[in-house]
């Protein structure tokens, strides 16, 4: 069944936002970034590993460990009639193109400022399709936002690539979900495994267990702004 898309008059009203990813730690990140401008965009659920409750305006998908438009993300398309925005710091024109063509209304970089990330959000809930230029390094500026492990000195980049090597992926899944090259993916993998102190991919995975990497299923409905109801 899917979530049913409220009616809106464009400009009218505050837009209603749910955040999605497989981690708690990155929708509430996202949902920090957010609240300074709560008269614009209300944060009405946060979810991970769980579909949507709420009648939203828009769903925002930020797209750490699930680059590619298809697979679970695509699920989430065909159970909301909201429009979804992907959050993503690759914005490579195949990548966006599939994102559109399943029906992405929005597909935003994580080098934008909150600002621009909300006037986005309300533009594709005035009925338009907004994409992100492709900044020049993506990764030397991505600072918003929270990802298992940044506590521990891992990027986000090298924190991705952990996850996904946690859940059992071979590096070659690895870089067709996270959309990187083979090479890009050996490379992170090191970096990463000399900031944990590991050697081997068992003892990554067990780390990476140990430290919050293993995906979430969570809801929390913010409704009204402030009053928390958390469902796992």
């Amino acid at each position: 069944m899917s979530t049913p898309a409220p009616e809106r008059t464009p400009g009218s009203d505050v837009v209603r936002v749910a955040i999605m990813n497989d981690y708690e730690v990155v929708v509430q990140g996202v949902h920090r970034m957010l609240e300074p401008f709560a008269s614009r965009v209300q944060v009405v659920e946060l979810d991970s590993g769980v579909p949507v409750s709420s009648p939203v305006d828009v769903l925002l998908y930020d797209a750490f460990t699930r680059e590619r438009a298809v697979g679970p993300v695509a699920e989430v398309l065909a159970t909301t009639a909201a429009p979804v925005v992907i959050y993503t710091w690759h914005l490579d024109p195949q990548l966006v193109q599939e994102c559109l063509d399943l029906g992405v209304a929005g597909c935003l970089s994580k080098t934008s400022g909150a600002d621009e990330v909300v006037d986005a959000l309300e533009k594709v809930a005035a009925g338009s399709v907004v994409v992100s230029q492709a900044p020049e390094d993506a990764e030397a500026t991505i600072s918003a936002g929270d990802w298992p492990g940044r506590g521990l000195g891992l990027s986000a980049r090298e924190s991705e690539v952990l996850a996904l090597i946690a859940q059992g992926l071979s590096n070659q899944e690895v870089a067709s979900r996270a959309y990187l090259s083979i090479n890009s993916v050996k490379t992170y993998i090191r970096s990463a495994y000399r900031k944990i102190g590991v050697q081997r991919r068992s003892q990554a995975v067990l780390w990476a267990v140990r430290h919050g990497f293993n995906p979430d299923e969570t809801r929390t409905v913010l409704d009204p702004p402030g009053a928390v109801t958390g469902i796992r």
